[in-house]
């Protein structure tokens, strides 16, 4: 995917941020936490939009859903000043109810609008990273079953094969999943 020098120094920011966020001195897992704060802080946090957005962007974490990806690929690689209007995105992206209300805080500001779609792109871009963008990584079969569910299981009978082997060569009785199929 290309993306310009803009949302590549804009994603890593964003990473850092969110990254910042995940945990506790003692390693506890804060997200969650952490995020109903920032949500909760949006209005006070719009005069950092346009000098620092991915501070605010985080507040939107996991708000995003995105029907065609082909338009956010396209929307990666744009500079600030090249990016659509907040309405023409609207097509391909979906919002969650409370990322809905989080976004009509934000567009009062002048700067909101394209907040939001620079918002929109930092989340595509992470999701298509880590594989968690909830378009990008869903692949169902006809009957709704998950493509990856069924590898998944694929690759854990193969590592329970394998390790079953590896015991036995080992010198230890070998203990086969299926042995009461037989």
């Amino acid at each position: 995917m290309n993306v310009s020098p803009y949302f590549e120094e804009l994603t890593s920011a964003y990473d850092a941020e969110l990254d910042d966020l995940m945990t506790d001195s003692a390693g506890h897992d804060i997200l969650a936490r952490r995020l109903q704060v920032k949500r909760s802080q949006v209005g006070q946090l719009l005069p950092m939009i346009e000098c620092n957005p991915e501070m605010v962007a985080v507040a939107f974490h996991g708000g995003f859903s995105f029907a065609n990806p082909a338009v956010m690929t396209d929307l990666a690689a744009r500079e600030p000043e090249d990016l659509p209007a907040w309405q023409t995105l609207l097509s391909s992206v979906s919002l969650e109810p409370w990322a809905a209300e989080l976004a009509r805080v934000v567009l009062k500001d002048a700067n909101g609008e394209h907040f939001l779609v620079v918002t929109a792109c930092l989340e595509f871009l992470r999701g298509a990273r880590t594989g968690s963008s909830a378009e990008s990584a869903r692949q169902q079969q006809p009957d709704g079953r998950d493509v990856d569910d069924e590898e998944n299981a694929d690759l854990d009978i193969d590592l329970e094969e394998a390790g079953a082997d590896w015991l036995s060569e080992q010198g230890f009785d070998r203990k086969d999943r299926f042995a009461g199929d037989s």
